[in-house]
């Protein structure tokens, strides 16, 4: 197991170092470059002096180490609109990202797996249709829309919950925080939710059709016990892989989820970013994003290594 985990870990490396070259392509390959950017509308000449400021005239590999080596330090560079360092406002906005993406995410397996189960035990009856409409609706609803929906019911028609924000002015309760937090985690929750359940009934039901799943409902197992103990864990393994592979799509429904509810975390400074062609926060987010999903996917690796012994050796 230890080796398998220094493998992928050096594995993992490899693979930000490669995030790292990409995002910093980003940048030299925008339109006009990072200095008709910041200044739009300047001379040849001021262009190149500019050029020269920021020390865009040296070759690429030099720019490259030079930026690495801030990386490093933590400096991800200056926003062009706000004027204030991206790692300033990508830590005053990722733990919002964190309390919705948890709160997201862990709505979706809490109820997403045991939905799943409930659907695998009764196959073929009516909470199995019933969970497969839920479903199907999670899978196809669009986010923006969904959204939407839910602050015409819950905040505009019967006045429930709030339609925006992270909090009220004025207000620092830990309940106002979660009032605020109700909507946008349902939105993540309920698409998230859909995948984890279909592929937990689907995978249940291939465990309950196995052998030795037979074997110990033979031996006069109860139900309970060939449930949990037997069949649960092996039904695990594609559904931590699913949720691993859930990541990226987390990443891109909290932009759009917290862009809909005006919820200051990552993903609506990713967007306004992007509005308003300010490179240096697009390329923070990207990195930091994308060490998110490179290590969950990690943490899947090794929590499917942990399930099933036989992957430690491939």
């Amino acid at each position: 197991m230890g080796r398998y985990i220094a493998k992928r870990l050096m594995q993992t490396f490899v693979l930000l170092w490669l995030i790292t070259i990409i995002t910093f392509g980003l940048i030299l390959s925008a339109p006009g470059g990072p200095a008709i950017l910041m200044e739009p509308g300047i001379t040849a000449e001021q262009m190149e002096q500019m050029r020269q400021a920021l020390g865009l005239d040296q070759p690429v590999h030099i720019q490259y180490i030079r930026w690495f080596r801030n990386l490093l330090r933590g400096d991800m560079g200056v926003s062009y609109t706000l004027g204030m360092p991206v790692s300033e406002l990508i830590v005053s906005r990722l733990p919002a990202t964190i309390l919705l993406s948890a709160a997201g995410f862990g709505l979706a397996i809490c109820v997403g797996v045991p939905l799943g189960i409930l659907a695998a035990v009764n196959r073929g009856g009516t909470i199995d249709n019933l969970v497969t409409v839920i479903s199907f609706f999670g899978i196809s609803v669009p986010v923006f829309w969904y959204g939407l929906m839910l602050i015409i019911v819950f905040a505009v028609n019967l006045k429930w919950l709030p339609a925006g924000g992270a909090m009220t002015v004025g207000e620092s309760s830990m309940l106002d925080v979660c009032k605020h937090l109700v909507l946008p985690a349902l939105v993540i929750g309920t698409t998230n939710m859909a995948q984890i359940t279909r592929y937990t009934r689907s995978a249940m039901i291939d465990v309950l059709n196995a052998d030795y799943i037979r074997t110990a409902r033979a031996k006069g197992l109860s139900s309970f016990r060939v449930l949990f103990k037997h069949a649960l864990r092996n039904s695990m393994i594609p559904v931590i892989t699913v949720i691993g592979l859930l990541m990226p799509r987390l990443a891109a429904g909290s932009a759009v989820t917290e862009q809909v509810f005006a919820w200051p975390g990552m993903g609506q400074l990713a967007v306004r970013a992007a509005f308003q062609r300010d490179y240096p926060t697009i390329m923070g987010v990207t990195l930091v994003v994308s060490v998110v999903v490179v290590l969950s996917n990690l943490l899947t690796d090794i929590v499917y290594a942990w399930l099933d012994p036989r992957i430690r050796f491939d």
